[in-house]
């Protein structure tokens, strides 16, 4: 036999010996891709239990709060800002808080309540001894700007205040005031 024939007639005489790209390998691939494939899908798709994390829409309205250094750490702070987070729940407004740094004097507080002025908040809440002087000491000037005042104090035509031992009084009320000004502040 001739070595440069090639193909059927050079292999004519071997049995059973079959080429690549015959049916059995094309149906093996295609079976190993279908497989490839329908698990690559069922990764991809297979749900995680988890629901998908959504952004919340908030309104344009914003409650302040003003807190001694400890933030909303702060004892006489906690129960006013879980009565303004719940707040925010019912009504979808902002709620944000500054802490006054450096020495706990109402001359220095002044400054940190001029930032949430300047910031357009529609209310402002103070709690604690530098904070609440410098309400005392600022909001005259501010007319136009709505003061709570949590803890001992007089009320004036801009500041309301809420003068309660009980945390969970003072959480309630917070929440009751802020979330009125808030709804107010969104029509």
């Amino acid at each position: 036999m001739d070595k440069r024939l090639r193909g059927s007639a050079a292999k004519a005489g071997r049995e059973g010996f079959r080429l690549p790209g015959g049916r059995r390998t094309w149906l093996i691939g295609g079976g190993a891709a279908l497989v490839l494939v329908a698990g690559g899908l069922t990764w991809a798709l297979w749900p995680d239990g988890r629901p998908d994390p959504r952004a919340r829409v908030y309104t344009e309205s914003t409650a302040c709060l003003l807190t001694p250094a400890g933030g909303t750490a702060d004892k006489r702070a906690a129960p006013v800002w879980a009565g303004m987070q719940q707040a925010s729940l019912d009504t979808h407004g902002k709620v944000q808080f500054l802490e006054v740094d450096g020495p706990q004097t109402g001359a220095n507080a002044v400054t940190y309540l001029g930032t949430l002025v300047g910031g357009k908040c529609d209310v402002i809440l103070t709690v604690g001894a530098a904070p609440n002087a410098a309400l005392d000491a600022a909001a005259p000037s501010q007319p136009n700007v709505h003061f709570v005042r949590v803890g001992a104090g007089k009320a004036h035509a801009n500041v309301s205040v809420i003068d309660d031992a009980d945390p969970a009084a003072v959480t309630e009320r917070v929440r009751s005031v802020v979330a009125d000004v808030l709804s107010d502040a969104k029509d």
